[in-house]
């Protein structure tokens, strides 16, 4: 029982970090670009140092490079000088320069290779950020589309002011009409107090007639003539 209760309450709380997560999934994004640009600047300094550090290094193997040319040419000159002693002193110098050149030169390749991994993960990151960024401006778009989605949605479907104006028009449209009300009104006054009869009556020929029509005028026109 307790591992069903503790199912469901897992499954629960799932539903609800992603119900979470599609309402304000617009400033997740947003949020995680700004995480994403912030290492990417970390990494960009990462790569600014060692840049620098490499062009320092690069420097001093350059300065190395030019002591032990001078040193072999005074030495060459010791000897030629008969100073062997100085071109000794000078030879060993060279060697020492030459070995801390070798190191430096050792740490020039691995700067070399971290400066070429380094740059390559800053381009791509920098490549995926401008993706995320356009990504998010459609994202905000569709989000838009469905706001305005949902809220025809609530005007075409449901208790809508669409439905409701369709409603009373018919309500008006289905409305008894006054006038014909009261000519039925009028007709079933004249039921009551019996002149139908005599009007009827008067339409078969019974009797005198009290009212004039187009006929009798011709008549009496034509009588006059």
């Amino acid at each position: 029982m307790f591992g069903t209760l503790k199912t469901l309450i897992v499954g629960a709380n799932a539903r609800a970090e992603e119900q979470l997560r599609d309402t304000y999934s617009i400033e997740l994004i947003d949020q995680k670009i700004r995480e994403a640009e912030s290492s990417l600047k970390a990494a960009k300094l990462t790569l600014a140092s060692l840049i620098q550090r490499q062009r320092g290094e690069q420097r001093q193997v350059d300065g190395l490079q030019g002591r032990i040319a001078d040193l072999m040419t005074r030495a060459q000159e010791a000897l030629d000088g008969g100073r062997e002693d100085l071109a000794q002193s000078a030879a060993q110098a060279v060697a020492d320069l030459e070995n801390e050149a070798a190191v430096r030169r050792q740490t020039l390749d691995r700067l070399d290779t971290r400066i070429l991994q380094l740059r390559q993960t800053v381009d791509a990151a920098s490549r995926r950020i401008i993706d995320l960024k356009q990504g998010a401006i459609a994202a905000r778009a569709v989000r838009r589309e469905q706001g305005l989605q949902k809220r025809l949605n609530r005007h075409v479907g449901g208790e809508s002011p669409i439905e409701e104006a369709e409603s009373l028009i018919a309500r008006v449209m289905q409305q008894d009409d006054p006038f014909e009300q009261g000519e039925i009104l009028r007709e079933i006054d004249a039921t009551l107090d019996h002149s139908a009869v005599a009007a009827r009556m008067e339409e078969a020929g019974f009797g005198p007639k009290t009212r004039s029509t187009a006929a009798d005028v011709l008549s009496r026109l034509k009588a006059k003539d």
